[in-house]
């Protein structure tokens, strides 16, 4: 029988090690070892025969898929672990028994809808920014919003020297001294909502995101996970484009 390779960046990725970027990171630095060979960029390895090691650990392909959809509280930093010994989302998703990842991400200050996965390829295809999923989030500021501002937050922004690509904003709620924005994104820029609000003149009290593509934060209480059904999975792949 023919043996089937892949490269080794993605074989990493698709084993929850770290992203395709952060995988050629650690070949390039010599911490992967196929078959005890230390291995470089560019090599395809079996994942049925051959050995692959990071940094002295042996790593096993995973075969079963796990997606899952956290309701993020404020406070905690999306990484899986934190040299500031800050709370961390990996705590939130503990006790699932395989090594999870999250998608993107969301920061300290912001809550709502994230996405876990111990599937490389589907993560990668849910960030990339040619992907262009949209998310959605709930945004209360201070003060009440003006039409002024409303066009600067539906206006394209310089982030690390490239314009971002407009975002569609549409007032929920407003009162004398606050408004409730509903903004949605089309590719996910550091911190993008919150230096939208600073450039308009606006203070951010609370960002929510509630939903990526046509999937729905709701019937999550905060801090709970649940697994995506097969669905949802499914409608999330065809929405990315890469599947």
């Amino acid at each position: 029988m023919k043996q089937e390779t892949i490269r080794l960046q993605k074989f990493l990725a698709d084993s929850g090690v770290a992203s395709r970027r952060k995988s050629e990171e650690l070949i390039a630095d010599g911490k992967v070892r196929v078959n005890g060979r230390v291995a470089q960029i560019g090599d395809k390895v079996d994942p049925r025969h051959d050995d692959v090691s990071v940094s002295g650990r042996k790593i096993a392909r995973e075969n079963n898929y796990v997606y899952l959809a956290l309701n993020k509280p404020r406070g905690y930093v999306t990484t899986m672990s934190d040299e500031m010994d800050r709370r961390c989302v990996a705590e939130l998703v503990a006790d699932v028994g395989k090594r999870v990842y999250p998608v993107g991400r969301l920061d300290r200050d912001s809550e709502g809808l994230l996405l876990f996965t111990n599937d490389g390829e589907f993560a990668n295809a849910m960030t990339h920014p040619s992907r262009h999923i949209s998310k959605t989030y709930r945004v209360s500021v201070r003060p009440k919003i003006t039409e002024d501002q409303l066009t600067v937050l539906t206006s394209s922004l310089m982030i690390d020297g490239r314009k971002t690509l407009p975002a569609d904003v549409r007032i929920v709620s407003s009162e004398a001294d606050k408004s409730v924005l509903e903004i949605v994104l089309y590719e996910g820029r550091n911190r993008q909502i919150r230096r939208l609000c600073e450039e308009a003149g606006l203070e951010t009290v609370r960002l929510k995101r509630i939903a990526i593509g046509q999937l729905k934060l709701s019937g999550l209480k905060v801090g709970e996970y649940r697994s995506l059904t097969h669905d949802e999975v499914s409608l999330l792949k065809r929405q990315s484009g890469n599947f």
